[in-house]
C-alpha cells in the first residue's frame, strides 16, 4: 500500500529572500496572535492540489498530524515537512511547483504581518488600501514592466458540470493561441480550465515565460486549493483586496458560469464599473459558456437588469457556445485598454485609474448582524447597491465554505437576508436555481442545506 504521508525537508528552489530571527519566530508561533496556524492552513491547501473539495475543515480533519516548521539556517531558511500529503512528492523528492508555491505562502504571509505590524500598510482610506494591494503584488512579482496588455482574468464556479469545464478549456486554448495570459482565483474548476487550455496553446505558438497568476486569500484557500497550473501565487489579507487585485492588474475579464462567489464577483466589479469616474474607463468583460448555459446568462443577466438598471448590459457582452468569439473580444479589447492608458500615461501592469470607493474595500465580516445591517434597495446610488449585495452574496459564500461563516451557521441558524420585495423574490429564485444546478457546493451525498434565507420573498 503507498505510503500516504512523507516528512522532509525542503530548500526553495526559485529563490527566497532570507528572513530575519523575528519573523521566523512568528511563523513558528502557535498562539492566537502568531502565524502558525495560517502558514500550516495555507501551506496544506498547497500540499493538496488536485483534491476537489470545497471544504475548509476538510483537509485538516484528513491530515490532522501534519504539521510545518521553518528553519533558520546560514544559507537561508528550509521548511520542514512533518507527516505531509505524499501526493505532493515523487520518488521522494517534492513536485518543483509545489515547492515554488510553498514559498510563495511563506512570502506573503510573512511580508503582510510585517508589513501590518510596523504601520507601513493603512487600511483606513482608499487611497491607502490601493497602495497597500500594488505593494503586496509587488513584492509577490506579479507586476511586469514593459508587457503590452495581455492579462486575462477569468471567473467562474469551481463547482462545475464537466461540458463546462470543458468550455472553460476550450477558451483558454483561444486566449492562449492569441498570446494572452490568464489569471483566475486559483482553485478547481473554471479558475483551473482557462489556464490548462492556455498552456497547450502557448506551447503550439512556442510561447516562453507564459504567466498563470492565481489570486486568493486565507478564508478561502483551504476551500479552493491552488490548482497544479498556477505558477505565480499571491495570498491576499482577505477578499476585498483580492478582488481589488484581480480589477487592478487585469485588463479583462470573462465570467464562466459559477454560483454565489461568482455573482459576489460580478456585482464587484459592475458595481465599480457604474461609478460615475469609471464610465470613461475600458474595460472588456465578457460572460461566456457553453450553449446548455443559456439559462444561467439570462438568469445573471435579468437580476442584473432589474436590480441595476437596463443600462447595466452596456458594461458586458454575453457571448455564448463561441470561444474564438470570446478570445477575440478580450484581444480587440486588449487594444482598447493600450490605447487608453498610453493616453492617459497610465501603466499597463497596474489599473491605477480605476476609482474603487472603500465601500468596495472595507473587509466585510459575516455575522447575522452585518447582514441585516445590509441595504438591499434602489433607494441609493446604483454602484452602492451593488456594493451590498456583493457583500450579501459574500456572506452565503463565507456560509457555504469559509470557517468563520460556517462557525456562526452553527452556532446561529441562517444568515437572514431583507431588502426590496422585488429584489428580495429575484434573488431567492436566483439562489434556488444555483441550488437545483449544484452551484453552491460540490455534489455529495448529503442534501445542500441552505445558509440563508430571503425575508421578503
Amino acid at each position: 500500500m503507498a505510503k500516504t504521508t512523507v516528512n522532509a525537508q525542503i530548500s526553495p528552489v526559485a529563490g527566497m529572500d532570507v528572513l530575519s530571527r523575528n519573523e521566523v519566530s512568528r511563523l513558528r508561533d502557535a498562539t492566537q496572535g502568531g502565524l502558525h496556524a495560517l502558514l500550516r492552513r495555507c501551506a496544506l491547501a498547497v500540499l493538496t492540489q488536485g483534491i476537489v473539495s470545497d471544504d475548509a475543515r476538510g483537509m485538516l480533519e484528513r491530515y490532522p498530524d501534519f504539521e510545518i516548521q521553518v528553519l533558520q539556517q546560514d544559507r537561508g531558511i528550509k521548511l520542514e515537512l512533518i507527516h505531509a500529503p505524499a501526493q505532493a512528492f515523487v520518488e521522494g523528492r517534492i513536485i518543483r511547483g509545489i515547492n515554488e508555491l510553498l514559498f510563495a505562502v511563506v512570502r506573503d504571509i510573512v511580508y503582510i504581518a510585517t508589513q501590518v505590524e510596523a504601520g507601513r500598510f493603512n487600511f483606513d482610506d482608499s487611497l491607502s488600501i490601493t497602495h497597500a494591494v500594488f505593494e503586496i503584488l509587488r513584492n509577490a512579482r506579479v507586476l511586469k514592466p514593459n508587457i503590452e496588455p495581455n492579462l486575462i482574468v477569468c471567473w467562474g464556479g469551481h463547482s462545475i458540470p464537466r461540458h463546462e469545464y470543458e468550455y472553460t478549456k476550450a477558451v483558454g486554448y483561444q486566449l492562449g493561441l492569441r498570446a494572452l495570459d490568464i489569471c483566475t482565483g486559483c482553485g478547481p474548476g473554471a479558475m483551473k480550465g482557462p489556464m490548462k487550455g492556455a498552456t497547450i496553446a502557448h506551447a503550439k505558438q512556442r510561447r516562453k515565460s507564459n504567466r498563470y497568476i492565481g489570486i486568493t486569500e486565507p478564508g478561502i484557500i483551504a476551500a479552493e486549493s491552488p490548482n497544479p497550473i498556477v505558477n505565480n501565487l499571491v495570498i491576499m489579507p482577505d477578499i476585498e483586496k483580492r478582488l481589488e487585485a484581480f480589477v487592478r492588474t487585469g485588463h479583462g475579464i470573462i465570467v464562466f458560469p459559477g454560483g454565489v462567489g461568482t455573482a459576489e464577483e460580478i456585482l464587484y466589479l459592475l458595481g465599480i464599473l457604474l461609478h460615475p469616474d469609471n464610465v470613461h474607463i475600458p474595460f472588456p468583460l465578457v460572460f461566456a459558456g457553453p450553449k446548455e448555459s443559456v439559462a444561467y446568462f439570462e438568469q445573471i443577466d435579468q437580476f442584473l437588469r432589474l436590480a441595476l438598471g437596463d443600462d447595466v448590459a452596456n458594461r458586458y457582452r454575453i457571448i455564448v457556445d463561441d470561444p474564438a468569439e470570446t478570445a477575440r473580444a478580450m484581444a480587440q479589447g486588449m487594444e482598447k485598454v493600450r490605447l487608453f492608458r498610453l493616453n492617459n500615461k497610465d501603466a499597463f501592469f497596474f489599473n491605477w485609474a480605476l476609482k474603487i470607493e472603500h465601500e468596495f474595500q472595507t473587509p466585510f465580516r459575516p455575522n447575522h448582524a452585518n447582514v441585516a445591517a445590509l441595504n438591499l434597495n434602489r433607494n441609493q446610488p446604483r454602484h452602492l447597491l451593488a456594493a451590498d449585495l456583493r457583500r450579501a452574496f459574500s456572506a452565503i459564500v463565507a456560509g457555504n465554505v469559509k470557517e468563520e461563516g460556517i462557525r456562526a451557521i452553527e452556532q446561529h441558524g441562517p444568515f437572514e437576508i431583507d431588502g426590496e420585495a422585488e429584489i428580495m423574490r429575484a434573488l431567492d429564485a436566483m439562489l434556488a436555481s444555483f441550488v437545483s444546478q449544484h452551484r453552491m457546493k460540490l455534489p455529495s451525498s448529503k442534501a445542500y442545506q441552505p445558509c440563508y434565507r430571503v425575508k421578503s420573498a
